[in-house]
């Protein structure tokens, strides 16, 4: 219903099958994030654990300016971005492309503090890229960035530009589970 939702207001069920590219960064300065929460699929192409660690991590040096100047307009207009990555491969180590999709979200006080992320990479086949299998840690160079506006007329109550697609990466999304069911016993 708004312009720029709550964390609290994003429910994992609904982006079940993004969930190991998904990540949430915080905003700990301007132009600098850290790691809140991140999908195994981050963790494998770092070949760690990245809760905790800047999300310029994943990004090449030369590509780290950039990057922070992406991320101050994400937060402070606010805006949703989209960056195109290319990793160099070499020995052993194919080239990966990549494509990061933040949107940004209200803390619990309700600033723009927070940004729900989605890092899906691609092989030389084109095929997506789940378990990394090369040396790691891989890291991006920026290709090309799109930032937009999120709309201020979604603030009165009409429709707003963050919402779920159904289909999205040729998965289909289930049908919201019912309020009662949050755990469910696997046989």
């Amino acid at each position: 219903g708004t312009a720029v939702p709550y964390r609290a207001h994003i429910d994992p069920r609904r982006i079940a099958p993004l969930l190991p590219d998904a990540f949430v960064a915080e905003r700990i300065a301007p132009g600098m994030t850290r790691l809140r929460i991140a999908g195994m699929h981050l963790s494998d192409l770092m070949g760690m654990e990245v809760r905790g660690m800047p999300l310029s991590s994943v990004i090449a040096p030369g590509s780290r300016e950039a990057l922070a100047l992406h991320l101050v307009d994400l937060f402070e207009r606010p805006a949703t971005l989209r960056m195109e990555l290319c990793s160099t491969g070499g020995p052993g180590r194919p080239d990966l492309r990549g494509t990061l999709f933040m949107l940004p979200l209200r803390s619990d006080l309700g600033d723009v503090s927070r940004a729900l992320g989605c890092l899906v990479t691609t092989g030389v086949t084109g095929r997506v890229t789940r378990r990394v299998s090369e040396r790691a840690p891989r890291r991006f160079e920026i290709v090309d960035a799109r930032i937009t506006p999120v709309r201020a007329d979604t603030e009165r109550g009409e429709a707003g530009t963050l919402r779920v697609v159904a289909g999205g990466r040729g998965t289909r999304l289930r049908e919201p589970v019912s309020s009662r069911a949050h755990l469910r016993l696997v046989t």
